[in-house]
């Protein structure tokens, strides 16, 4: 939780954008081509600082998914308190075939140099 709190302070703290703290996507550097994740920092940045216009322009697959990804640390965070879990839901795996093959058409219409696809661009 700590070490969490430390992280979103970091985030928080120091832009991605303009700062040399933060290295270099090693697959951009290797490639040339951006990943599903290139510009999340961008985006985690942004959010606490109340630009979540922003940060969805930024990374709209990554803003949209930290519900889910809140839900599972805080799921977890039950269980380490209360011993006992929060209700779950189930997700049908074509729900998660389908939002696979969202993030790798993503991931692939990201990487094309012309309008309006490289405004997917981070």
């Amino acid at each position: 939780m700590l070490l969490a709190i430390c992280a979103l302070g970091f985030v928080y703290l120091f832009n991605p954008s303009t700062s040399t703290l933060y290295p270099m996507c090693p697959l951009y550097w290797f490639t040339g081509c951006y990943w599903p994740g290139c510009g999340s920092m961008q985006a985690l940045h942004q959010l606490p600082h109340g630009h979540l216009v922003m940060a969805l322009g930024l990374k709209p697959l990554m803003v949209l998914s930290l519900p889910f990804v809140e839900y599972f640390f805080a799921s977890r965070a039950m269980i380490a308190v209360a011993g006992r879990p929060v209700k779950t839901f189930f997700v049908r795996p074509v729900f998660i075939w389908m939002f696979l093959v969202v993030v790798f058409a993503y991931w692939f219409l990201s990487n094309l140099p012309f309008y309006p696809f490289s405004l997917l661009a981070p």
